[in-house]
């Protein structure tokens, strides 16, 4: 069994042009060549505009198809290109994520007017006006798609939170008042409740809403053929009815299906207590990792690296946590910025592509690059090698050598089954350095070379299994025996 690599198939400026999905398509076999086996695909929903993201998501049956909100296909493209794309992908042994995003909807179709109660934004438990009324944006018709693929249409019912009053032209947190309306208590309680983000806030405790959500997830199989979903901002939505949502998919995926969520919180303890909520069904993103490393990156040799795993999910739940170093939303100018630095991105790729544990994700921006008002170069060149590496050599039982502030590394000793498999890994955020690791008494005499060409040097195994691999400042070398015999000099 190969080692999986999920990559994140897009970032936030990515072009506008309608053509993601044929990028992706004619992309597919060169992922698969360097071990990419899945992709995660932004949403494939119809949003507010052509320009759109995918997370201002008006129409969740519209994927591309029909002429609303000036367009008819999606910021990516149409509905059958991306067809056409997923089937590329499968056909080259790739695995599809499709983005969905469920807690809110935006860019209504009518207003309506109802009653609500403004809360404090920063203690959304704390009501800050008495019942009043408002007119908001929640009447959804679709009037491009009329009554194809579902009739239902949505109204300030099916939604517990809005964040304009249309009448008065204002802004704020306004909760939906009426008969069982009130925030879900089973979601984060960052300010309070953080039951609301923004938009028309979907409304989980519906039984009409539950139902609809559960049909379009549904369809949206039975329409793509897809592999697995991430699902977007999780920690806004009823836990019980993301643990619902998830075995409702796994009960009629007869096939393997995979869902991770993005529970944007460092917080180990409230991972753990949303993992158990949900029993376990899906993973989880591992936000205090890419915090970790964004930390290293700006601490330089004064971050202590032997503290680098610890508290993070794939150390302490490392069978449920999706590693990553950045991604959308971390990316420079995005709501959660929080970009690993340039110096430190490599040695963060290899901490999670080479390790045991944790279901790594490459992402788009790292790997092709940034666009927007201020691009950033694809580091492809870098992360090449860790890809080649990681699906080639990382293999076997994992020793590690967490033992210096500036310097650390780990082994992995390789399996049988995986001809030349084996590598010895060493880091460093401060001067050169070195580490002595053992890589097996079988090994003696092997000549190994580091993969990322950062050092020159060769290295031969001794003959009890042991040898010293250097690496020099602040930067990675992923030591491994060539796949061609090399001379030692």
């Amino acid at each position: 069994m190969r080692n999986h690599t999920m990559m994140q198939f897009f970032e936030w400026n990515v072009a506008a042009d309608g053509k993601h999905w044929d990028r992706l398509k004619e992309t597919a076999p060169a992922l698969k060549a360097v071990g990419i086996d899945s992709v995660w695909v932004p949403p494939v929903t119809k949003a507010v505009s052509a320009d759109d993201t995918g997370y201002g998501v008006y129409d969740l049956y519209d994927l591309g198809e029909y002429d609303q909100k000036g367009t008819v296909r999606t910021k990516y493209g149409t509905k059958q290109a991306l067809i056409d794309a997923i089937s590329e992908c499968q056909k080259n042994g790739i695995a599809v994520y499709v983005d969905l995003v469920m807690n809110h909807k935006a860019g209504a179709d009518e207003k309506e007017v109802f009653q609500v109660i403004e809360v404090d934004p920063n203690d959304r438990m704390k009501e800050i006006s008495k019942p009043f009324e408002i007119e908001g944006w929640t009447k959804f018709t679709f009037p491009g798609r009329g009554d194809e693929h579902s009739s239902f249409k949505w109204n300030y019912n099916h939604f517990n939170g809005t964040d304009f009053d249309a009448k008065l032209g204002r802004t704020g947190v306004f909760r939906i008042a009426g008969e069982n309306k009130t925030w879900n208590q089973n979601v984060d309680d960052e300010f309070g409740n953080y039951d609301y983000l923004m938009f028309a806030n979907i409304d989980y405790s519906h039984p009409e809403v539950k139902k609809e959500m559960i049909q379009w997830g549904k369809w949206l199989v039975d329409t793509l053929h897809c592999s697995g979903f991430r699902l977007d901002a999780i920690k806004h939505i009823n836990h019980e009815f993301v643990k619902e949502f998830a075995v409702e998919m796994f009960n009629k995926c007869e096939k393997d299906f995979y869902i991770v969520g993005e529970f944007w919180n460092s917080d180990l303890e409230s991972c753990r207590q949303f993992l158990n909520t949900v029993d376990y069904k899906i993973d989880l993103f591992d936000v205090s990792l890419h915090y970790k490393l964004h930390s290293a990156s700006l601490g330089g040799r004064n971050f202590d690296l032997t503290k680098i795993l610890d508290d993070t999910l794939v150390q302490t739940h490392p069978t449920n946590a999706v590693t990553f170093v950045d991604n959308h939303d971390s990316q420079p100018h995005e709501a959660l910025e929080s970009w690993v630095d340039d110096w430190f991105k490599q040695s963060a790729y290899a901490l999670i592509l080479l390790r045991r544990d944790g279901y790594p994700v490459l992402f788009y921006g790292d790997y092709y690059g940034i666009e927007g008002p201020t691009p950033i170069a694809g580091k492809k060149a870098a992360i090449d090698p860790l890809l080649y590496t990681r699906y080639h050599k990382s293999y076997g039982e994992q020793k590690d050598y967490f033992d210096h502030p500036n310097t650390i590394g780990w082994t992995r000793l390789g399996v049988k089954d995986i001809e030349r498999s084996g590598c010895a890994v060493v880091i460093s955020n401060g001067e050169n350095g070195q580490k002595r690791m053992f890589v097996g008494e079988q090994r003696a005499g092997e000549v190994w070379v580091d993969f990322t060409h950062n050092h020159k040097a060769t290295i031969t195994i001794e003959k009890d299994g042991w040898a010293t691999f250097p690496v020099n400042g602040g930067s990675v070398s992923v030591w491994a025996l060539p796949d061609e015999k090399v001379d030692e000099k």
